[in-house]
Order: C-alpha cells, then sequence, then structure tokens
C-alpha cells in the first residue's frame, strides 16, 4: 500500500481511535474516562491500556490505522516516552499522517515546563498537547479536547473530495486548521480528574 492510498481511503462513519497509556505508566483510570468519553462522542475507541510499550503502540496503529491517536499520561514522567513515541510513529511511512495528541501530567515541574513540554512535543511531531494548567481549570480542558475530536471528524472527507491527500502524508500533519485549535488545556481533559 502507497502512502497516499492510506491517507485518501475511504473514512466515513464515526472516527476509529487508539487509546493508550505509555511504558512507564500504569494509571488506568485516565484511560478508561478518555474511552468512555470518546465513545459518548459516537467514536469506536480501541483501548490499548497502561504500561504499552512502544513498539506495540506503533505496530498497532499500523495494524488498527485509526483516524487518531490518543496518549493520555499521569504519572509526572511521560515527556521523555512520548517524545520518543511520537518520534517512532513519524518515522514509519503509513502513520506519518496520523492525528496524534497527548494529554494528562507530562512533567513534574509548573508552567514553565508545561510550555516548554508543549513546544517539544508538537515539534516532535504531536498535533496538539493537553496539559494541566491549573487557571483554565476542567471545563476548559475538556472542551477543547471534544472540539479537537469534532473538527477532526468535520475535517474527514471521502477520498474523492480530498485531492491533497497525498500531501497532507507527507507533511505528517492534519488538513484544515487543526494545529491552529489552542489545545492546551487542563489535565482533566485527558485525566478525566472530577475535582
Amino acid at each position: 500500500m502507497q502512502t497516499a492510498e492510506w491517507a485518501s481511503r475511504e473514512r466515513s462513519g464515526p472516527l476509529d481511535v487508539v487509546v493508550t497509556g505509555l511504558p512507564s505508566d500504569a494509571h488506568t483510570w485516565n484511560l478508561v474516562f478518555i474511552q468512555l468519553l470518546i465513545e459518548d462522542l459516537g467514536h469506536h475507541v480501541i483501548n490499548l491500556g497502561p504500561c504499552v510499550p512502544q513498539d506495540e503502540i506503533v505496530e498497532s496503529c499500523g495494524k488498527y490505522q485509526p483516524d487518531l491517536l490518543v496518549v493520555s499520561t499521569v504519572n509526572g514522567h511521560g515527556f521523555q516516552d512520548a517524545d520518543q513515541l511520537i518520534r517512532a510513529i513519524r518515522s514509519r511511512w503509513e502513520l506519518a499522517g496520523l492525528p496524534a495528541v497527548i494529554g494528562g501530567k507530562l512533567g513534574v515541574l509548573g508552567a514553565e515546563q508545561r510550555a516548554g513540554h508543549d513546544r517539544r512535543l508538537r515539534e516532535a511531531g504531536f498535533d496538539a498537547v493537553f496539559q494541566d494548567d491549573p487557571e483554565e481549570g476542567q471545563d476548559a480542558g475538556l472542551g477543547a479536547f471534544e472540539a479537537f475530536i469534532a473538527r477532526l471528524d468535520a475535517e474527514r472527507a471521502p477520498a474523492a473530495e480530498c485531492a491533497p491527500a497525498a500531501g497532507r502524508v507527507a507533511a505528517g500533519r492534519v488538513p484544515g486548521d487543526l494545529a491552529d485549535l489552542d489545545p492546551v488545556a487542563s489535565a482533566a481533559s485527558l485525566e478525566g480528574v472530577a475535582g
């Protein structure tokens, strides 16, 4: 299968979403919350679970060819694993255009570190980074995450309507202005913390 074939394959109906934890994170409640939220929005979820080795995440994305990869972490050490993971995903030609987001607690320091993690993970290849921001609050984060999913769903088009699909894959980015969506949000957006 050629890169353009993967990008332009017929896509209709609900999004197919792979949800996963990182190798160093054993938390499960965040993954269950994300799965239930995405399913409540009408999409299909394959939940790989916690402590998933990087190679297994990459292979699962190749196997299932999802419309979106959602990585959630809460242990405060997700930045290192996430950076390596997205680079591995982007190095695979068939996954170069896969929309991928990460959220949760990516580090153990404050706001300055959050901004650095956001920038570096986006540069590495994530389309959006949703992090803990006490000033924004839980609802803002959930809203930003839901808006990202809604926008991704709206951006999808059948192959006949999507002429520049091959360029999208080559660039490793999602079409339209998904990158313009301000995804910095509370950790609750991808953790499900109620309080």
